[in-house]
């Protein structure tokens, strides 16, 4: 059974910064890659970030050069880092698992409980 647990949400104003991190027990989790999503309300849930096993990276294009995904395999965590924070940004944010190294090869179904970020104008 994998566990998630994301962390550090919470409320800041346009411009700041906050950094959530993923904690992940129960599986190899060097060998997967991880993903951010947020689904704010009224809205699908949509990829924020996702980075591989072998560190490569992607994201939307809406939080691309604002945003940063790494990974620290010895915790085991994941982390977003997430800066010049807009209004827009403001969602609950889900960490999940990959079923490979690859963030081609498809999601899993185990996802976090959500953390939420609140951004004011």
């Amino acid at each position: 059974q994998v566990q998630l647990v994301e962390s550090g949400g919470g409320l800041v104003q346009a411009g700041g910064s906050l950094r959530l991190s993923c904690a992940a027990s129960g599986r190899a989790f060097s060998t997967y890659a991880m993903g951010w999503f947020r689904q704010a309300p009224g809205k699908e849930r949509e990829l924020v970030a996702a980075i591989s096993r072998s560190g490569s990276t992607d994201y939307a294009d809406s939080v691309k050069g604002r945003f940063t995904i790494s990974r620290d395999n010895a915790k085991n965590t994941v982390y977003l880092q997430m800066n010049s924070l807009k209004p827009e940004d403001t969602a609950v944010y889900y960490c999940t698992t990959y079923l490979g190294g690859s963030y081609y090869s498809g999601l899993s179904n185990y996802w976090g409980q959500g953390t939420q970020v609140t951004v004011s104008s």
